[in-house]
């Protein structure tokens, strides 16, 4: 088991790292955004948050790694959303953290206050349990920052969710992607999803995209927003910053010259 410790050493090294997943608009063919993913490079080997992140949750490092994390995109990708119009940055936000004031306070350390519009905060169902969580999102929304339900399943829970909070994304969990291959026709999550977006006003994200198939069934539904290997390896900082004002094309992964550039096949 990892200790706690160990991930304070891990910061002090500097072994924590970003690579950014891009959003692609199947619309307009073009990267409309990104979302930070965390990363821990220990040796030779490189750690995903699910082997890291339930160690710290309920701990004082899980704020401490999302303000690092909220720092690390200042640096990193600061000037990249101040020059890019339209562009989104996700940031996942882990539940016990929110409402207690930490992440505004990164948010402003950070020299993100004049991009506030520009950013996602990322929750699931877990991520607003109580009132103050529920508060964060709202006091979220004044400010311009957006929020995400990340990990849709369209299940009860997740709906509820919809019905009390703050949130202005759904990002459909990749488990429902997959089952694009497996149906002909529209499946039946597909037509309720679009029965919610008629009565909401949501925008959706479609994870875990991977094949032909699943885009073009996706655009018969009228979703426009998709993260997945099809169009997009992970990347790291400098190959987002290299993007021309107008965005980059998101054409297949095989052929995307920039998605490419500084990608770990290993972390796919």
């Amino acid at each position: 088991m990892i200790e706690l410790s160990e991930i304070q050493e891990g910061l002090a090294k500097e072994e924590f790292f970003l690579e950014y997943l891009p959003t692609c608009s199947l619309k307009s063919n073009r990267c409309v955004g990104a979302e930070a993913l965390i990363r821990w490079r220990r040796g030779s080997t490189i750690l995903l948050p699910g082997e890291f992140i339930p160690r710290v949750e309920n701990t004082p490092f899980s704020g401490l790694l999302t303000y690092w994390v909220i720092e690390t995109v200042g640096r990193e990708l600061g000037s990249w959303l101040r020059t890019h119009a339209g562009v989104r940055l996700h940031i996942n936000v882990p539940p016990e953290i929110l409402g207690r004031g930490g992440i505004a306070y990164a948010v402003a350390k950070a020299g993100l206050m004049d991009v506030t519009h520009k950013i996602v905060l990322e929750v699931t169902e877990r991520g607003v349990p109580d009132k103050l969580g529920i508060e964060a999102l709202t006091v979220a929304g004044r400010y311009g920052i957006q929020v995400a339900l990340d990990d849709v399943g369209l299940e009860a829970e997740n709906l509820a969710v919809l019905s009390r909070a703050h949130i202005d994304i759904i990002k459909v969990d990749k488990s429902l992607a997959d089952k694009l291959c497996d149906e002909d026709g529209l499946p039946q999550w597909l037509q309720a999803l679009s029965a919610i977006l008629r009565v909401m006003p949501l925008q959706v994200i479609v994870e875990g995209v991977e094949s032909e198939r699943q885009v073009e069934k996706l655009k018969v539904a009228g979703i426009e927003l998709v993260q997945g290997l099809y169009f997009s390896a992970r990347c790291r900082p400098r190959p987002l910053q290299s993007l021309p004002a107008t965005g980059s094309n998101c054409e297949r992964a095989s052929s995307s010259s920039f998605l490419h550039s500084g990608h770990h096949p290993s972390l796919q």
